[in-house]
């Protein structure tokens, strides 16, 4: 059997009871995921969020960091409370850094904010020659 070799890592984090910090709380998240990729070994090469505000999609936010060894993703029903964060990287870098910070921001500012899941999963799978 043939085992697979990773280059990449994939952190999904799936929130509940997640609460606005403020009217455009979609930019709030968005400098979250902008400090949290600052603060690891990953390279920022745009970031970008979109507010809605339940006209045409529910209200919420998806807030994007695109990096150089992939992405860090935020989306939320802010009416719900649901909060689905992506922390995916390749190559050295170290998602898990980047998704601890997230987190722990998170669990600071928002006390009801409760962790349904976090999981991990090999990306970029490849067979070594």
């Amino acid at each position: 059997m043939n085992e697979h070799t990773a280059h990449g890592t994939h952190i999904f984090l799936d929130f509940t009871g997640y609460e606005p910090q403020i009217e455009d709380d979609g930019k709030w998240m968005l400098n979250v995921l902008e400090q949290a990729v600052e603060q690891s070994d990953a390279r920022n090469v745009h970031a970008h969020v979109v507010q809605f505000d339940g006209t045409v999609s529910p209200a919420g936010f998806a807030a994007v960091v695109l990096l150089d060894e992939s992405h860090v993703s935020a989306h939320c029903y802010s009416e719900k409370g649901w909060l689905a964060v992506d922390c995916f990287t390749c190559g050295g870098s170290d998602p898990s850094v980047i998704a601890d910070f997230i987190q722990s921001q998170l669990e600071a500012s928002m006390p009801n904010l409760k962790l349904e899941r976090r999981s991990v999963q090999d990306r970029f799978l490849h067979k070594e020659a």
